[in-house]
């Protein structure tokens, strides 16, 4: 029987490519972790920001931190040519993207400056960890 850990077992392949980037414009920000491009919303994968005040459900474990300075931060990032690479759509109708400035992934920028904590379950393909594991790793140091 094989009984190898699943990680082992996988340390030889090689992640599922990323979806294609594609240009985007005409964007602002709505809160921390969540921009609107015209008529879609996209909600930053990997990462929970602070919920501004009266958008933290009752019962929900929300986000540490100042949420008017999660976004002020995102804002701040949002400058430079725009990308996206879209993963789908959480169950709020919102895409779910990585979103890059300038070449700078914003969900990265947002874990880098202590603005967001990292999610690993909305973290699709490892996608986040993948690109900015030392930005995941920073988050993590905060949280605890």
């Amino acid at each position: 029987m094989f009984t190898l850990p699943l990680a082992v077992m996988l340390a030889g392949c090689t992640p599922p490519p990323l979806p294609p980037e594609e240009p985007l414009a005409g964007c602002s920000v709505s809160d921390g972790d969540t921009i609107r491009c015209g008529s879609e919303r996209i909600r930053l994968l990997g990462i929970d920001a602070p919920e501004l005040p009266g958008h933290c459900r009752q019962g929900r474990a929300c986000a540490p931190g100042d949420p008017f300075a999660s976004t002020a931060s995102l804002d701040a990032a949002m400058s430079g040519s725009l990308g996206i690479r879209r993963f789908g759509q959480d169950r709020y109708g919102r895409t779910l993207a990585m979103v890059s400035a300038g070449g700078d992934d914003l969900s990265c920028h947002q874990l880098a400056t202590g603005h967001a904590i990292y999610k690993s379950d909305w973290d699709d393909l490892s996608a986040i960890i993948r690109t900015c594991p030392d930005a995941v790793a920073a988050a993590a140091d905060l949280t605890r």
